[in-house]
């Protein structure tokens, strides 16, 4: 047996789960090393979160390039090299990952590329990489692996026909026309980006409305700007028979009612969510049970049903979200070595990056009345903000939910301009337990787009001023 070294933690996934609960575990002082099986980072950083947001930053711009004349400037015919799009999103990707490794470096973390593997409690493996065979003993262990793309059964991805978004991160050319199966957060972004661009977009979702997870009133808005965008958005339909050809793809879409479409677009983009990346991370002789999507059950210290061995992160489970992997790897570090009594997830940010923008907090409407609560909304257009006049990005609307009994908000829904920067307003005031008076009592400076945040919240109480 080669040779083992001990230490306090053994992560196993080097995303926003992994390389958090790693930092940490630094921080106490505790010998730690961080396994990941490509780059620092992980999918996050190298295949999601922040490279999409560097194509999305630029589709973004380029469509604001051709209103111009609207803000009295012209400068020619705008265009883009799409080798130059995708190559930038990518030098994104590694200067961030290099500050990962950095960051290891600086709170003496140990960092290794390769596959771990958790062969008994208390020892793990690397089963795959260039230090394959090595041991290391460890008084804990982390499985931090996320998760993967879903694929559609019997369908190869192949990056130029069929893609899922890693794919798309990197494709080598702008498809004429594209299909994207699944109206979530990947999904949106992807459409968005696409149709920014020119392709001729087409949103395919099964479940009555795009953003399912959002409001309604979010969703139908948002659907409405991407069909004024040029989107072709498909709800309650079905994607079914699809079929790889040299030109393209071609499939039939089955509406929920209606009559049945023969489609062909030059490719597929395949957003239909995530499954647990679980491959060669525990031998069978690690008993850690598992729900029945194969996801790895935890109980409230984040430990897993095998003492000593802890989850965290999309591993999990749902939301599945950067920001709440990470706050749950230092939750159950904290726990674990004593620096502090875990949190479970309860309340978060919920995001979309396309243009619009979206972004959420706490209860939709449609979940309150489902509970029975009593309570009021308070709304705001961004059409009587004067700095979102002014900066040409008046679409859209923020709506707050507050109980009707005291006050306390329940929930937020922004659909415009910066909404995903504008919610953390509403996160702290929320985790704060703060009232919509609260809210309203607190002064936002004019001009700006967070004065919208105010007048929701004095909406509630029938205060605003500008509406």
């Amino acid at each position: 047996m080669a040779e083992k070294t001990n230490y306090d933690l053994v992560v196993l996934g080097g995303g926003p789960a992994g390389y958090a609960a790693a930092i940490r575990a630094g921080h106490l002082g505790k010998k730690v090393v961080c396994i990941e099986a490509e780059r620092a980072g992980g999918t996050c950083l190298n295949w999601g979160c922040i490279p999409s947001k560097a194509l999305l930053k630029t589709a973004e711009l380029y469509r604001k390039l051709h209103h111009l004349e609207d803000f009295g400037l012209s400068c020619g015919k705008p265009g883009f090299d799409f080798e130059k799009v995708i190559s930038r999103s990518r030098t994104v990707s590694d200067q961030m990952a290099k500050g990962i490794e950095f960051l290891f470096k600086k709170n003496k973390v140990e960092y290794v590329v390769g596959t771990g593997q958790i062969n008994v409690p208390g020892m793990v493996e690397l089963v795959d990489g260039p230090e394959k065979g090595r041991f290391f003993k460890t008084e804990k262990a982390m499985i931090a692996t996320g998760c993967r793309a879903r694929q559609l059964p019997g369908l190869e991805v192949d990056g130029e026909r069929v893609m899922t978004s890693r794919e798309a991160l990197v494709a080598k050319k702008l498809p004429k026309s594209i299909t994207v199966l699944g109206a979530g957060a990947i999904g949106a972004e992807f459409a968005y980006f696409f149709n920014a661009l020119g392709s001729e977009v087409t949103l395919v979702e099964m479940l009555p409305r795009i953003l399912p997870q959002e409001d309604q009133e979010v969703s139908r808005l948002l659907e409405r700007s991407f069909k004024k965008q040029g989107i072709k958005v498909y709800k309650s339909t079905r994607l079914e028979d699809p079929k790889v050809l040299k030109s393209g793809v071609k499939f039939t879409l089955t509406p929920e009612k209606g009559k049945q479409e023969k489609l062909q677009t030059e490719s597929l983009l395949v957003a239909i969510g995530v499954v647990p990346n679980l491959e060669k991370a525990l031998s069978p002789k690690v008993g850690v049970e598992l729900d029945d999507r194969g996801y790895v059950k935890v109980g409230d210290d984040y430990q897993t049903s095998v003492d000593g061995v802890y989850a965290a992160g999309d591993i999990i489970g749902p939301p599945w979200l950067a920001h709440t992997a990470t706050y749950e790897a230092v939750q159950a570090v904290n726990g674990m070595f004593g620096a502090g009594v875990p949190k479970r997830v309860t309340l978060f940010p919920a995001c979309t990056y396309c243009q619009p923008q979206v972004a959420s907090q706490g209860m939709t409407e449609q979940e309150a009345k489902e509970k029975g609560i009593a309570y009021k909304v308070g709304k705001f257009p961004f059409t009587a903000s004067g700095k979102a006049v002014a900066s040409g990005e008046s679409e859209g609307f923020i709506k707050v939910l507050s109980a009707e009994k005291d006050g306390e908000i329940l929930g937020v829904h922004i659909l415009g301009a910066e909404a995903t920067e504008l919610i953390a307003e509403y996160g702290l005031a929320m985790s704060l337990e703060a009232t919509a008076e609260e809210v309203h009592g607190s002064i936002h400076a004019h001009p700006t787009l967070s004065e919208g945040l105010g007048e929701a919240a004095a909406a509630v109480l029938g205060e605003a001023i500008h509406i």
